[in-house]
């Protein structure tokens, strides 16, 4: 056997909020089979498996008593390339900006948007991770996915991940599927998507007319190094919460009584949110309570200012959203997974 357990280890580098908790066990898969072997031990030792990637996605609130297992699998390769088009493979471990840059490196554009996105690639699909107006599932293909259930490998195409904002069949149904690797679609002459937020005018501001994936990224790298904290200075976990879809008729009635309410009309008939609109308006931007706060920048990112334990930040957050609902009627859903 290959995988390497350890006993009673800090997870604190591990999740990027920097609480401090520890695991029960704890072991790092390299490739499919440290896999199996994590899966099997965890049964063999009667503990719960935990499989994380980056731990950009996770509120830890306690010591963890399973197997926390960390896909540390890398491999970037080149499947297809027809001169326009090109299919790319990469392991579950692979650091997502990494990823990113790569595919920069080889003049290749489509994910140029999700620049700087904390976490790995194993991890992207299970919240189909989205900014700047691409999501992931608009340049995914593939990938390859073990079923702990049965412990068969699937392959998933695009229509049977299910992907919906924030949303998959992987996060669906919560530990039955282990993401091995994943398959995207990108080109050597990708259309930019210039259109949301200050990208197109922080292009203007810097006179490119013309720009390519790489200023684009450069652009919207800037933009977030401008907005959301780097969680090595301070504890954080990107956007705390979802932006709430809502019944048009409530949308009305909170544009009625707020003319700056930030709202996107959606196809079905429903109107998204900006959850940190509804947050700084209800006057949570730079709050602090001990060591956990809102970032004074973005009222949309709950922070770790050093030692917050995880029932702290979550006892927070269960504050604004009992605020936001009792203020605006609006119900606001986590985007970290809580343990």
């Amino acid at each position: 056997m290959s995988l390497v357990l350890q006993n009673e280890v800090s997870l604190k580098p591990f999740n990027t909020f920097g609480v401090e908790v520890r695991a029960r066990l704890f072991a790092e898969a390299r490739n499919d089979d440290e896999v199996r072997q994590g899966i099997a031990l965890s049964a063999e030792r009667g503990l719960p498996l935990l499989v994380i990637g980056g731990g950009s996605n996770l509120l830890l609130t306690g010591d963890i008593e399973a197997l926390v297992l960390r896909m540390a699998s890398r491999g970037i390769r080149v499947l297809a390339d027809d001169g326009e088009r090109v299919r790319i493979e990469a392991e579950a471990g692979e650091v997502w900006d990494e990823l990113v840059r790569w595919s920069l490196a080889q003049g290749l554009g489509g994910l140029e948007n999700l620049s700087l996105i904390p976490g790995t690639v194993g991890a992207a699909p299970m919240q189909n991770i989205g900014a700047y107006g691409v999501e992931l599932k608009d340049v995914f293909d593939s990938l390859v996915a073990l079923d702990r259930q049965n412990g068969e490998v699937r392959e998933f195409g695009l229509a049977d991940c299910a992907f919906a904002y924030r949303d998959s069949l992987f996060k669906r149904e919560p530990g039955r599927w282990v993401i091995l690797r994943v398959r995207f679609n990108l080109s050597h002459n990708a259309a930019l998507h210039l259109d949301y937020g200050p990208v197109r005018q922080r292009l203007a501001e810097e006179g490119v007319a013309e720009p390519t994936p790489a200023d684009v990224a450069r652009v919207i790298c800037a933009i977030r190094r401008e907005k959301l904290p780097d969680p090595a200075v301070l504890g954080n976990a990107g956007s705390f919460f979802k932006n709430p879809l809502v019944p048009a008729a409530l949308a009305e009635r909170l544009r009625s009584e707020h003319s700056d309410l930030v709202a996107y009309p959606q196809a079905d008939g429903q109107v998204k949110l900006a959850a940190g609109w509804l947050i700084d308006k209800a006057g949570w931007k730079g709050f602090r309570l001990g060591a956990a706060g809102v970032h004074a920048q973005q009222a949309l990112v709950l922070v770790n200012y050093g030692g917050a334990t995880g029932s702290e930040i979550h006892a927070l957050a269960e504050r604004i959203r009992a605020d936001i609902r009792q203020r605006f009627g609006v119900e606001l859903e986590m985007e970290p997974n809580l343990y």
